[in-house]
């Protein structure tokens, strides 16, 4: 599909259905909303995970339009793909945006677009042009990306290496847009609140004279054996450094996660396994935290903003830039590997300070407003 000149207010139609989609889409959201002679900006969600999604909307101040709330118990991917594209296309055959904007790789990102794409309705993606070459890791979401960036008319692309990735596939370079990732707009506008922690998991816990690692697991390759590896790992970092370190864990919702990480680590004093936390409870505890241990994709650009080192819990990652720079390692989940390089972070001041001096390559603050911009000029 051609892209067009626009010399009428164009209808922008966001949508997101998760928590990392939520903070990432937020200032978009809040950016596209500067501009209302120019710009009507309607969001709608999918609620693919209703309960850690709402807390984000109250926190960004967003108020869909649309709700097709779609969650249930045991949701399936191919119930997520059927159940989004068919409400969507009701939507967009009444709504008629000039641009659908989608953000990153989920299913339900995947789902709109697809919904868009078969309405021959322009798409904007958002952190487009991840690869891990790898179709499995990770699941689904290495296909879900391709997928929208094959759909996709422009791409903003986080860095000059997600750039060099979509034009070695074909796309035309005048469609990409270096922005940075607005998931670092939203950390430091929270990062930079004089607000202290809140949760009263938390309240007790001594960050000034203990290193805490916080440490966050759920990815579907990981469910199973990897992640009972993790938490074995995690018990033995724990009793190793007994008198020094405290590891936070916010499990994540997913019985199957919480299953097996609650069978393996309560109960050990050093070790606090807590309900998922709010987005701005999350970031503060980020900053007071020594080490980060994570399977995340989010937080592998996350971090570095806060001078944290990252150890990687999986085989390979779409973010290789920050391992370029240092400022993350992959350990996968053997627990050898684990506990060596968290070990190596405690005991070494020299090789701590250099993954946690490491330049986020991320972004500064300011991909949303770069995402409107090249909104706004001729297209």
């Amino acid at each position: 599909m051609g892209l067009i000149s626009y010399n009428k207010r164009m209808k922008i139609l966001t949508v997101f259905g998760t928590r990392p989609e939520a903070i990432k889409m937020a200032p978009v959201i809040k950016e596209l909303r500067k501009f209302p002679g120019m710009i009507d900006c309607k969001v709608c969600v999918t609620a693919q995970h209703r309960d850690m999604l709402d807390p984000f909307l109250k926190l960004f101040d967003i108020n869909p339009d649309f709700d097709l709330n779609i969650m249930r118990e045991k949701q399936s991917l191919e119930y997520i793909t059927s159940t989004v594209l068919s409400q969507m296309g009701f939507i967009l055959e009444k709504e008629r945006p000039d641009f659908v904007f989608v953000q990153g790789d989920t299913t339900t990102s995947m789902a709109a677009a697809l919904a868009a794409f078969y309405q021959h309705i322009c798409i904007g993606h958002i952190e487009a042009g991840l690869r891990t070459n790898d179709k499995n890791q990770p699941f689904p979401e290495e296909v879900n990306r391709r997928f929208i960036d094959d759909m996709s008319d422009l791409y903003f692309v986080h860095t000059a290496q997600a750039r060099e990735n979509l034009i070695r596939e074909g796309v035309f370079p005048g469609r990409i847009e270096i922005t940075g990732n607005t998931v670092i707009d939203s950390l430091l506008e929270i990062a930079s609140s004089p607000k202290e922690i809140s949760h009263p998991s938390l309240k007790s816990i001594p960050f000034e004279n203990k290193k805490v690692i916080l440490v966050t697991a759920h990815r579907r390759e990981n469910i199973g054996r990897p992640l009972e590896n993790i938490c074995q790992a995690l018990r033995i970092i724990a009793d190793k450094y007994a008198d020094d370190v405290i590891v936070i864990y916010p499990v994540n919702l997913n019985p199957k996660v919480g299953e097996t990480v609650h069978k393996s680590l309560d109960g050990h004093k050093n070790i606090f396994c807590i309900e998922p936390l709010d987005y701005a409870d999350f970031v503060l505890l980020m900053k007071k935290s020594y080490l980060i241990l994570t399977d995340s994709g989010g937080l592998q650009e996350e971090a570095p903003s806060l001078n944290k080192p990252v150890l990687v819990l999986r085989e390979v990652t779409e973010r290789p830039e920050a391992l370029e720079t240092g400022a993350t390692c992959l350990v996968g989940t053997d627990i050898k590997r684990i506990v060596d390089q968290a070990s190596l972070l405690i005991e070494d001041p020299q090789v701590y300070q250099k993954m946690s001096g490491a330049i986020n390559p991320y972004g500064d603050g300011r991909a949303s407003q770069r995402i409107v911009e090249r909104l706004l000029r001729k297209i």
